[in-house]
């Protein structure tokens, strides 16, 4: 889960940094409005929620809300050192999720960002949408995507690539693996052709198949996909 920070006081900005990767959150840091600005127009796709401090040395957390709006409808926290009703609802009205006011506790902003994201998700995903990292599934069309780009899976490749989205973070067991194939389609697969579909996938989903961290081999047990 990726977080854009922008923060111009770096005391403020390193202590979050650090206390949102203790959450397991990756942070992308910025300091200013430009350097921001650059990391929206190559990377907006990669960001999953924007903290914005309102007030920057060369603009405000107002003008990069909108220009992420404008580019991807991601959510976007607010940090206000003024607890004033004007503020608060320009910000909610350029489309903000939500807001904080200098000073708070940390544990106040890691339960807002979690409840925003929680919110988002569940407004913004349809039910036919498995996403994992940057593989989406639409289970409606039974087609599989990386990066926006269809990739073509046979049907058995896209039975078992379907199981491992329905059990994201569990380790299956190859007979577990084995058992859902067969009662899903009926036909022959044995251990030797389970580990040939695995390998195929790896192929067409994975950025490095001889170093996978879709599908991870879990020794002695299965694989998992998914933390």
């Amino acid at each position: 889960m990726n977080i854009l920070l922008v923060e111009d006081d770096r005391t403020i900005a390193s202590g979050l940094e650090y206390s949102l990767k203790q959450e397991n959150f990756d942070t992308i840091l910025c300091y200013d409005a430009a350097s921001a600005t650059t990391v929206i127009n190559n990377s907006v796709k990669d960001i999953d929620l924007c903290i914005f401090d309102l007030n920057l040395p060369d603009g405000s957390g107002y003008d990069l809300c909108k220009l992420v709006k404008s580019h991807h409808d991601i959510p976007v926290i607010f940090l206000t050192a003024y607890d004033d009703e004007v503020n608060v609802v320009m910000g909610l009205d350029l489309g903000a999720d939500d807001y904080i006011t200098k000073p708070f506790r940390i544990r106040e902003l890691i339960s807002r960002i979690k409840s925003v994201l929680r919110r988002y998700h569940r407004h913004s995903k349809p039910a036919n949408i498995i996403e994992i990292k940057n593989i989406k599934i639409n289970t409606l069309e039974g087609k599989v995507y990386k990066d926006g780009k269809e990739i073509l899976l046979t049907a058995l490749e896209y039975r078992l690539f379907l199981i491992f989205a329905n059990h994201i973070g569990q380790v299956l067991t190859r007979e577990q693996l084995l058992d859902r194939i067969w009662d899903a389609g009926g036909d022959f697969v044995n251990d030797n052709t389970l580990t040939v579909y695995i390998k195929r996938l790896r192929e067409k989903l994975e950025d490095d198949p001889r170093r996978p961290k879709l599908i991870k081999t879990i020794r002695g047990m299965g694989y998992k996909v998914g933390e």
